[in-house]
């Protein structure tokens, strides 16, 4: 009965109204008044609470200013900074180079590189200019069947593969888990992350596939240039559908755990060239 007291006291104590009135100093006129509760008090300031939270959220999200909060920089200006460092990298290679080229030259013209120590320079006109060295039987069979290999092979006469030009992100920032292994048939790598992180796609391109399997979850697959294909699998989401274009570093799913041979949160991700799986490890630096 006590207890029954106490709340019934506690909610009439609340609800309990009081009353605000602001009078005119002159007349002692009552201007203004309006009641209030110490519930309606609490009401009133969670509503205004949750609206300035509210308008703070939508103006983050809307405005530039997003770019400013960890890991909401654009995708674009992350490509542009990645960029913006290797090519300072390469210029610091160039200059070290031209230094050390500058450096040779002031040492020529200042008498400080030695003469070359060579007894008798007429010597070499007594050298042999036989030049062909003898071809042994297992370097025949290797010239042979080497010649026999690249016979019809038409990338031989581009000495810049188009794939070493390209720029690969990396799908998700986790430890890599289980490595590419040809001989047992796991065709990619596992990537460990944590759980609702993004998938991002590793280059731009076409979304040729997405899909759910019982045992790799939801598959998304894509394609790109250089004859490329990357697929993702057990995500938890996938956010893109057949057909879509994507750019690098652009977010495709989101890292789960589905699909029966999943262990946990992760993310198991394969890269194919012209139809052959390919180590993820030799294209990105995970």
């Amino acid at each position: 009965m006590k207890g029954k007291l106490k709340n019934k006291s506690f909610w009439k104590r609340i609800r309990f109204k009081y009353k605000l009135s602001f009078f005119n100093e002159s007349t002692l006129e009552e201007v203004w008044s309006f009641r209030l509760s110490q519930l309606s008090v609490f009401i009133y300031l969670c509503i205004f609470a949750f609206i300035l939270i509210s308008l703070t959220s939508i103006i983050i999200i809307m405005t530039p200013i997003r770019n400013y909060l960890p890991g909401y920089l654009d995708v674009e200006i992350r490509k542009e900074i990645l960029q913006n460092s290797f090519r300072a990298d390469t210029l610091e290679e160039q200059i070290a180079v031209q230094s050390r080229y500058l450096q040779n030259i002031s040492d020529i013209l200042n008498g400080n590189v030695q003469i070359d120590s060579l007894q008798n320079p007429d010597s070499l006109s007594y050298l042999s200019s036989d030049y062909n060295v003898p071809r042994g039987e297992r370097d025949s069979i290797f010239v042979s069947r080497f010649e026999k290999e690249e016979k019809y092979n038409l990338t031989a006469l581009n000495p810049n593969p188009p794939q070493t030009e390209l720029f690969f992100y990396r799908p998700v920032n986790g430890i890599i888990s289980a490595a590419y292994d040809f001989e047992k048939k796991h065709y990619g790598i596992d990537l460990t992350s944590t759980p609702k992180d993004n998938v991002l796609a590793v280059l731009d391109g076409t979304v040729i596939y997405t899909g759910f399997d019982p045992k790799y979850g939801n598959v998304i697959a894509l394609q790109h240039k250089n004859e490329f294909v990357s697929i993702y699998k057990h995500n938890d989401i996938l956010m893109k559908d057949v057909g879509d274009k994507v750019v690098a570093g652009e977010p495709i799913a989101i890292v789960g755990n589905t699909g029966e041979l999943s262990t946990g949160p992760h993310l198991h991700f394969e890269l194919w060239l012209k139809g052959v799986p390919v180590n993820p490890e030799e294209y990105i630096a995970f």
